[in-house]
């Protein structure tokens, strides 16, 4: 049985994110994920400023009067949500958990799928695969998805990319846009990846708190690593502490955007503590400036 409590945060992230695909996102998400192709749909009479090279001379030549092939867009796209429920996702300093963070995008992007008749489907892993649901389309189904990413227990608590993506590659056969959604904790990926980007188009999104880089001066406190529980004690105090902690962190986000970058991965970094939809806003402009 699912809590009330639970039910309702599932039912409030489904009417913002669906205002939010109504208001800016569904056209943004048609104009940057293309069909997989052009179906032919009809012959109609020539009308000016048809574009002459889609003329049908058989027809032409059998009625007397020009007519033009006309074609509309092979829509139907599947999407996949690859999504990190490892127990550093269980983590928040500010209005809500990466983890909520992540249901709220899996949501959005669910729904700006759907409503361009396209499937979703939902890969949920730790340092083991903890669920599959394969690709379908409608409401109900992206309710399940966002419940199951709200909701589900996970058996493992560690992170890795490499195991899911070697298992998306098994079982996800035909051309998918596939959203990673992960805070990228985890090593030996880039090879997975760069398989999955080769066949699939991938795009992946770091939702990151702002702990993670920088401290405030709050003195001397532990804290506990979730995924390997082991627990440091450090001093906030120090000013060059501070400093270096927030070198490291911004050294590490370089390194994973060029190492994207250099397998053509697009990458959407994506904050605790402040809005996505400008980042996300500003991945599909450039999505559909490049193609």
């Amino acid at each position: 049985m699912i809590p009330a409590e639970l039910l309702k945060k599932i039912r409030r992230i489904e009417i913002r994110t669906k205002r939010l695909v109504n208001d800016l996102f569904s056209g943004e998400y048609h104009s940057t994920f293309k069909g997989q192709g052009m179906e032919f749909e009809e012959v109609r009479q020539y009308e000016p400023g048809d574009d002459i090279r889609l003329i049908d001379w058989n027809v032409t030549a059998r009625t007397g009067y020009p007519h033009i092939k006309k074609f509309k867009e092979e829509r139907e796209l599947s999407v996949i949500l690859l999504v990190d429920a490892s127990s550093s996702g269980q983590f928040g300093t500010r209005d809500r958990f990466k983890s909520e963070m992540a249901a709220e995008l899996c949501a959005l992007l669910a729904f700006s799928a759907i409503k361009n008749n396209d499937k979703v489907g939902l890969i949920i892993f730790t340092d083991v695969i903890e669920k599959f649901i394969p690709p379908q389309k409608g409401r109900a189904h992206v309710l399940w998805l966002i419940r199951e990413i709200l909701y589900f227990k996970p058996k493992g608590i560690k992170t890795d990319i490499n195991g899911a993506l070697e298992y998306f590659n098994k079982v996800i056969k035909r051309r998918s846009v596939v959203f990673l959604v992960s805070d990228f904790l985890s090593e030996n990926y880039y090879k997975p990846l760069q398989i999955a980007n080769n066949k699939h188009d991938v795009i992946a999104i770091k939702i990151s708190d702002p702990r993670e880089s920088s401290f405030e001066n709050v003195g001397i406190i532990e804290l506990e690593d979730a995924e390997t529980g082991e627990i440091i004690t450090i001093d906030t105090g120090s000013k060059e502490f501070r400093k270096d902690f927030a070198a490291r962190a911004e050294e590490d986000n370089m390194v994973l955007k060029k190492r994207f970058q250099l397998i053509n991965i697009d990458f959407i970094n994506i904050h605790t503590n402040e809005s996505y939809i400008v980042p996300l806003i500003n991945f599909f402009k450039m999505r559909e400036k490049r193609h």
